[in-house]
């Protein structure tokens, strides 16, 4: 495993204050804001250590409400909303300097078979024929806004192995193509066996590539470019079926609209072997500088 990954895991431990109230810190943004996946993958994490251990997240609806400060830290207090035979419901409010920047509510469930069915996995090529990030950042490194970017989205990227099938927003800026985009995405290293960590990997790494999309579609490289000033408004995510964050999971993103200076993106989330794990939506904030 990894240092990066460790230091992300030890980012997902909190600290427990009170029955219901805990404590994270945050690790060096690439921007000077708390990143959102880190902030919705704890407060998931909150939520998940007051629900017994015989349920898993099956969805959660999230908004971010104000920019996180990351010298700060930050304390995610827990209502048990329910606890029913099957579900169990939690709603947390994550605070800093005695305000609210973000509000989730997670629902959990008992395990029980069912009807099933699902979507088919897209086409994508195996993730081991694409370049790493390390790989390919490098080539991208003139559009960048300053000669750093590249070297801290390394660093922030580190716990995770993130491999584009296309150019990103930022390497095919001025040319609007199809509103999608893919990613092959898991752990730097192997993780415990615990349910309720691989899903909060999983969510942590949800918001660091799901606007692409939106950029996609206009030919905007994004804010590495600073062609484009933006920030997720909401997030929602539904956990269909067990899999493992430190196996290939294929990240296929679309968008189906942008208006009014927010962007809107959905996806799905794979695994290699085409199991239909996650779905994700997401809105953000999409403006174009004055």
């Amino acid at each position: 495993m990894s240092s990066a990954l460790d230091d992300l895991l030890d980012l997902l431990d909190l600290e427990q204050i009170e029955e219901n109230i805990f404590r994270g810190r945050s690790r060096t943004a690439v921007i000077p804001r708390v990143f959102g996946g880190q902030v919705a993958a704890q407060a998931l994490v909150a939520a998940g250590r007051t629900v017994p251990d015989d349920r898993s997240a099956h969805s959660l609806h999230a908004y971010f409400l104000r920019m996180g400060d990351p010298g700060a830290p930050i304390v995610y207090t827990v209502d048990r909303i329910r606890d029913g035979r099957s579900f169990t419901t939690r709603r947390v409010v994550a605070v800093q300097h005695g305000q609210p920047i973000f509000h989730l509510s997670a629902s959990f469930q008992v395990y029980e078979e069912g009807l099933e069915h699902q979507a088919p996995m897209p086409p994508a090529p195996a993730p081991e024929t694409l370049p790493t990030a390390a790989e390919s950042l490098p080539a991208y490194a003139e559009h960048f806004i300053d000669p750093g970017v590249a070297d801290r989205l390394l660093e922030a990227r580190a716990a995770v192995d993130l491999r584009y099938v296309g150019a990103p927003p930022y390497g095919a800026v001025g040319e609007p193509r199809d509103p999608r985009s893919q990613v092959w995405f898991r752990a730097g290293g192997k993780l415990a066996d615990d349910p309720l960590l691989h899903v909060c990997l999983a969510t942590y790494v949800s918001d660091m590539t799901l606007l692409d999309s939106v950029l996609l579609a206009h030919g905007r490289g994004g804010w590495t470019v600073g062609d484009v000033v933006g920030a997720s408004l909401d997030h929602a995510m539904w956990f269909h079926r067990p899999f493992r964050a430190d196996e290939w999971l294929l990240y296929d993103q679309e968008s189906p609209s942008s208006s009014g200076g927010r962007g809107l993106a959905q996806a799905r989330i794979y695994t290699q072997d085409g199991r239909l794990a996650i779905t994700v939506i997401q809105e953000g904030v999409v403006r174009v500088p004055r």
